[in-house]
């Protein structure tokens, strides 16, 4: 398999050679199945912390083939789920420990890629979520005194009025944005490869076009073991590091859900349009639709736009033919054009692939020592920093097991999210939240009030 099409694999500085396939059987300390974000910082998180350790990377394609090279390239402290569920689930306090900790993790993640010497084009910028029609404003104005009224400073979260907004960035029709600083703009691609040299400086085995087949736990008479087509690992430990692509092993059809989300790119565009439209600090920008969008201006002045809006496809099925959507990708650049009417110029780039929804929407780390068994991700569309984090739990979960740490603390730590419905009752719901989050969106367009149907989306 080779890389995907996507903006950020065709601006590398020089093509993706992949690795050698495993050909024999290899004996590890820990066996990490997956090459993206969570596989690769979580060995070079564990190489850090015990540089003995014998840590081998398998990966079915290219290291950064699925969402770590495709995403939009926000590192921000967002999380799947809001405020108030976190507070009804886990508490003031880990509540507040998580906040911190995501807010945190965006500048860490930012000296980690410094220190490594990987120029991934980060640079924190923060976010701009723009109000576009009334409803969107008085959402937006009631999510940031909601903010202050459970912790967040002025600084980390403010609303601004029309001139405000548009002295960092201008969207048509805005009316306004909900500005935080805890967010980057980064280059995917250039990250995820990146890591994999820094892996291999530090030790690390990489293996890509290595398919796994199966992850058998162990036991007190046996070792975990990664089996491929032809041969197998060993390991004292096993992470799963798969994401969207989680369904693809066996037993783990219902563990997440696989949706897709799909991404275009624009050419250059001139000086004249930023000095008209803003974004001098990269500042990364969405609206509050309820059918989620996510932009940022690229190192090299394009304009990277994503969203939602692919179905769910029946069973988890992930198949790349299901990477592109031409009707998503006209939706993305009529959206597009909406937002930037002087826009110079065709789409140059378009592209998508699988993210991963747990059944509760809250990622999680797991380690069962027992077994030997531990994985990372359901991310949700959250994962450049969530990734990251995740890889600084798991390293301290088998380096120092029982120990009380900033990361083994926070809530997602060894919580298992329930499995999703069986079929068709999955692709149902999903499907129909999908459409109850285009209505609503129309509504609140075309008639300036709140839908009935975001009520509906809600309790879904």
């Amino acid at each position: 398999m080779q890389a995907p099409r996507s903006l950020w694999w065709s601006t590398l500085d020089q093509p993706v050679a992949p690795r050698p396939s495993l050909r024999e059987h290899l004996d590890v300390d820990v066996a990490i199945v997956g090459g993206g974000f969570t596989g690769l910082w979580s060995a070079r998180e564990l190489k850090r912390r015990d540089p003995s350790l014998r840590v081998a990377v398998l990966e079915k394609s290219v290291c950064g083939f699925g969402a770590s090279g495709r995403n939009g390239g926000w590192a921000s402290a967002l999380y799947p789920l809001g405020d108030e569920a976190v507070l009804a689930r886990h508490g003031r306090d880990a509540f507040d420990h998580l906040r911190l900790e995501l807010q945190r993790a965006v500048r860490s993640l930012g000296e980690a890629i410094a220190l490594d010497g990987i120029d991934a084009h980060f640079v924190q910028g923060g976010t701009l979520t723009f109000a576009r029609n009334v409803v969107q404003a008085e959402r937006l104005r009631q999510a940031v005194a909601s903010a202050c009224e459970h912790g967040a400073k002025p600084d980390d979260l403010v609303w601004l009025d029309a001139k405000g907004a548009a002295a960092l960035g201008s969207l048509h029709g805005s009316l306004g944005a909900m500005y935080s600083p805890h967010c980057a703009r980064i280059h995917p691609a250039r990250l995820v490869r990146g890591l994999v040299k820094v892996n291999e400086r530090l030790g690390v085995k990489i293996f890509e076009n290595t398919t796994v087949t199966r992850l058998v736990g162990g036991n007190r008479y046996r070792q975990p073991e990664v089996v491929t087509p032809g041969t197998s690992v060993h390991a004292r430990f096993i992470i799963r590091a798969t994401e969207g692509y989680t369904t693809t092993l066996p037993g783990e059809r219902r563990r997440v859900a696989p949706i897709y989300s799909l991404m275009i790119a624009t050419e250059t565009q001139s000086r004249q349009f930023w000095d008209d439209v803003g974004f001098r600090r990269y500042e990364t920008f969405a609206d509050d639709r309820h059918l989620i969008i996510y932009g940022q201006r690229t190192h090299d002045d394009r304009i990277a736009f994503g969203g939602r809006g692919a179905l769910y496809h029946f069973g988890s099925t992930v198949e790349e033919r299901f990477d592109q959507s031409a009707k998503v990708f006209d939706a993305l650049e009529t959206t597009l054009r909406e937002l930037f009417p002087s826009l110079e110029g065709p789409i140059t780039h378009r592209w998508g692939g699988p993210i991963a929804m747990s059944r509760d929407r809250s990622p999680s780390v797991l380690v069962d020592y027992d077994s030997g068994l531990a994985s990372a991700g359901g991310y949700t569309g959250d994962g450049v920093t969530l990734s990251y984090v995740a890889a600084n739990c798991v390293a301290d979960l088998l380096c120092s097991p029982g120990a009380d740490t900033s990361f083994t603390r926070l809530p997602f730590v060894q919580h298992q999210s329930r499995r999703w419905e069986f079929e068709p009752l999955r692709w149902m719901g999903i499907n129909t939240g999908l459409a109850l989050a285009v209505w609503s969106d129309r509504v609140e367009g075309r008639r300036g009030r709140l839908s009935r149907a975001s009520g509906w989306l809600d309790r879904l």
